[in-house]
């Protein structure tokens, strides 16, 4: 069963979409659903053009297809838990937020906090990731803990802030403070970073581009070949400065010590 969902052109754009009904579990029961358009509540009918193929009686076999400007709908896909979900163009702030299963894939850009504390699933997206991409949000002390986030372009600050489970692969680059205070999980950078990994206790970031401004707090502790990538790393632990555990290997950081 596809869902396809296509927006309609509005009087006001730049008006913020709360669409966090928008799951594939929502439309077993017809399409009768409701969305916030800036503080206003809207059917889901008043703001997209609907149309429903072939039929489904489990999540697992629906797919929801979102197509025009969706830049501005946020919170696609929240607790999403099986289907999929494919947007063609960009897509805004909290896609996937709380997902545990489904995949979700964006074919554009996608705006901040992309899989904000997700659980499981995989989201793909093609463009870049804005800031605190598969985060937690601000306050909380666990970001993502399941499931695979994998950003094609680049992504901003604090990517993987708080990262406890599942893995984030980075094509591009990532901003200032990628990985800080992960506790878990697996972090692959293929670009650069930018003062990575900091008060790190767990887990594993991999950095195969340059890292700028690399924090003192890292205790070198070898190298280590990596035939798939055809590379040897540097091999880090910490951050010492919170007895963290954590395994940082980089491919360049300009310090001494390498």
């Amino acid at each position: 069963m596809r869902v396809i969902l296509e927006a309609k052109v509005r009087k006001k754009p730049f008006l913020p979409i709360e669409a966090e009904s928008i799951i594939p579990r929502n439309f077993l029961k017809g399409t009768d659903l409701a969305v916030y358009e800036g503080n206003k509540e809207r059917k889901l009918v008043d703001l997209f053009r609907i149309s429903v193929e072939g039929t489904a009686v489990t999540p697992e076999k629906i797919e929801v297809v979102l197509k025009g400007d969706t830049s501005r709908v946020k919170r696609i896909g929240e607790y999403m838990d099986a289907g999929k979900i494919t947007i063609s163009g960009d897509v805004g702030m909290h896609c996937g937020n709380f997902m545990s299963g489904g995949d979700i894939e964006i074919l554009g850009n996608a705006d901040a906090w992309l899989g904000r504390e997700m659980r499981g699933g995989y989201i793909l997206c093609h463009g870049n990731a804005g800031h605190y991409c598969a985060s937690g949000y601000r306050g909380e002390k666990t970001g993502m803990q399941g499931g695979r986030v994998e950003v094609l372009g680049n992504a901003g600050d604090y990517c993987a802030e708080y990262l406890t489970g599942g893995e984030v692969h980075i094509h591009g680059s990532c901003g200032d403070m990628a990985g800080v205070e992960m506790k878990g999980g697996q972090f692959i950078i293929d670009g650069d970073a930018t003062r990575p990994c900091g008060n790190m206790k767990d887990g594993t970031c991999m950095i195969f581009g340059t890292v700028r401004q690399m924090l003192p707090t890292f205790e070198r502790i070898g190298t280590k070949k990596l035939p798939d990538r055809k590379v040897t790393v540097t091999v880090y632990k910490g951050d010492v400065a919170n007895r963290g555990k954590g395994i940082m290997m980089v491919k360049g950081t300009g310090r001494s010590d390498e």
